[in-house]
């Protein structure tokens, strides 16, 4: 035989023996399938005849489909069939209701924010306004989920409603119409500077795109020579529409984002599809820990074409997509299919979606594991989490004292009755201020009440004390450790004069959000914005933008 022919013998049979270990493979992996699910089965009948106590079918099964998930990414979920409704919502940003936002103040439900334009607001609801009863049924005992559910419905339907007023002592009663709301992706915009437009876009929802390029070119056409696209908190949304907001900065033809995944055939490429409204116009994107997804495309890509500078904190880094499958009885999963890709090559997640700060956000990355990467310009990148801004504002975030006041309703509560004595009027968001007289008004209304609050000072000393006296050194340093936190009381006494001014803050947007709902409260938010403070200023000072966009040399 020849050695050619012996050669060709060889590959075939290696090809022969790879082809029967990968159906031996198959073949293990369908038989563990099968033995696993049998395993669970019996497991099941033998819980539902032999358990001392009655089992919820439903309960239970969703309790090990759950905590089966749990042990994936976060954003892999199962979808019961009495919570398609809220996907729908939460992916296209429509459904059938009032218009309205609840939230739980303490034990009172109460309406917290009022769309624009909404049945809840032609009927008269307000922000501020305690529900007491839906369709004739008291809620005290109703979770925010359950009296969502109820106020949602068919279109055309109505409900009943009973709600408590401030200054008012007889309950109001309410029948409002549930019609299809849609929440506007991008809840304000507007020129802030002479010529700087600025665009706050909340989240990704259907017509996203749409709305920051007709927003874009109404300012243009008000002489807006600059812009500053907000995607902080933006937790992301459709995949789609990050391509059309990014196709409102960049060339048509231009890559955006590409998708990887174990199904070959799902991987793709999507590019920009549409003109442009200006390639050219100088470009901040403000991003924060809490900026996410669809948020980090449109981000990366902004930085890998060097088509505008990105102003904030390192974005949260959710790279994964998603995709629903349907399952029986009208369930989904919601399942991660693939991997975000942005032109540069890199991917936005986080390496270890597990263990986030408090904030959500990722911690510090060992450089070890980032890899390098350029953008078209040649400036150097990573990826390991997130997209980093090219100009780091440092988020201090609210003081406990602050966090307090607003977490017990009482800057919520303040601002409500400030609106009752001051109905007729209508506050500019633009120069609307509180005044020290009325802060002091704020300060004695609050003194009464009790928000004790616990600064993680006070629980680092507390942690001092217990591990003092778990190593018996208590006895030497109880002195020590006892004027430390008579030290801090005494301070916290001082902090509504010390953080004055982020309490005003908030008491300032929320007075303004009972005259003009969600743009009064963004615009009047402008006046101690540091991230938006930074960015007009870099975009007025063309040779630190430009210094930005080149590569190090």
């Amino acid at each position: 035989m020849k050695l050619s022919n012996k050669i060709i013998i060889s590959i075939l049979a290696l090809g022969l023996i790879g082809l029967v270990s990968f159906q031996i493979k198959k073949n293990d992996r369908y038989f563990e399938i099968i033995k696993n699910l049998d395993v669970f089965t019996t497991l099941y009948k033998e819980l539902n005849t032999y358990y001392v106590d009655e089992i919820n079918p439903t309960d239970i099964m969703e309790t090990g489909i759950e905590a089966m998930l749990e042990s994936l990414d976060p954003y892999t979920n199962f979808i019961p069939e009495d919570r398609i409704e809220d996907y729908r919502i939460m992916s296209t940003g429509q459904y059938a209701g009032i218009g309205t936002t609840m939230g739980k103040i303490e034990n009172r439900h109460v309406v917290m924010m009022i769309f624009e334009g909404s049945p809840a607001e032609t009927s008269g609801l307000k922000i501020g306004d305690e529900l007491l009863e839906i369709n004739s049924n008291p809620i005290e005992d109703y979770s925010i989920d359950e009296i969502n559910k109820l106020l949602k419905g068919q279109i055309g339907t109505t409900v009943d409603l009973e709600i408590k007023r401030k200054g008012i002592k007889k309950p109001l009663k309410f029948t409002v119409s549930r019609e299809s709301i849609n929440i506007e992706s991008v809840p304000y915009y507007g020129l802030i500077a002479e010529d700087i437009a600025y665009i706050r876009l909340t989240e990704f929802s259907s017509g996203a795109g749409s709305s920051v390029r007709s927003a874009l070119v109404e300012l243009k056409g008000k002489g807006a020579k600059k812009v500053i696209l907000d995607l902080r908190g933006n937790p992301g949304g459709l995949l789609n529409e990050s391509i059309e907001v990014s196709n409102v900065f960049i060339p048509k033809g231009l890559e955006v984002v590409s998708t990887k995944g174990k199904i070959e055939e799902w991987n793709k490429t999507y590019t920009a599809n549409k003109n442009p409204v200006d390639v050219n116009i100088p470009l901040a994107v403000l991003i924060s820990n809490n900026s996410a997804s669809a948020s980090e495309i449109v981000a990366g890509v902004m930085q890998d074409y060097d088509r505008g500078i990105l102003v904030g904190q390192r974005s949260f880094g959710k790279g994964l997509v998603q995709a629903t499958r349907p399952l029986s009885y009208n369930s989904q999963l919601k399942i991660t299919t693939a991997k975000y890709y942005i032109p540069s090559g890199r991917c936005i997640q986080a390496i270890d979606y597990s263990h986030r700060n408090e904030d959500g956000s990722i911690g510090k990355i060992p450089d070890s594991l980032k890899s390098e990467f350029k953008t078209q310009a040649g400036r150097v990148v990573y990826d390991g989490g997130g997209v980093s801004p090219d100009y780091d504002v440092v988020n201090k975030g609210y003081a406990p004292i602050t966090i307090q006041l607003m977490k017990k309703g009482f800057i919520f509560d303040f601002a409500t009755e400030y609106y009752y004595e001051h109905e007729d009027m209508k506050p500019d968001p633009k120069v609307f201020s509180i005044s020290d007289e009325l802060y002091s008004e704020f300060t004695n209304w609050v003194s009464v009440k009790d928000y004790s609050y616990t600064t993680a000072t006070e629980e680092t000393i507390k942690e001092l004390r217990e591990t003092a006296d778990s190593d018996k050194y208590f006895d030497f340093l109880e002195k020590e450790i006892s004027a430390l936190e008579k030290e801090i009381q005494e301070h916290k006494k001082e902090d509504l004069k010390v953080f004055q001014a982020e309490i005003k803050k908030a008491l300032k947007e929320e007075i303004i959000s009972r005259y003009h709902k969600r743009q009064g409260m963004i615009e009047s938010s402008f006046e101690n914005d540091e991230e938006v403070d930074e960015a007009i200023k870099l975009l007025n000072d063309k040779d630190s933008y430009r210094n930005l966009l080149q590569a190090a040399k």
